[in-house]
């Protein structure tokens, strides 16, 4: 899994960080990113899992 891109983003008052990952098909062995948008303190755990 590698990380390819985090952005941060403004929503009114509250920061949030847009977080794209690359995960790898157990089936297929083809790479595929996921997007997901949170909170700016739980990106590290985002990548860890």
């Amino acid at each position: 899994m590698a990380k390819k891109s985090v952005a941060t983003l403004q929503s009114g008052s509250k920061k949030l960080t847009k977080a794209i990952k690359m995960v790898k098909s157990d089936k297929t062995g083809a790479y595929s990113f996921v997007a997901s948008i949170m909170d700016p303190s739980k990106v590290n755990d985002y990548f860890k899992k």
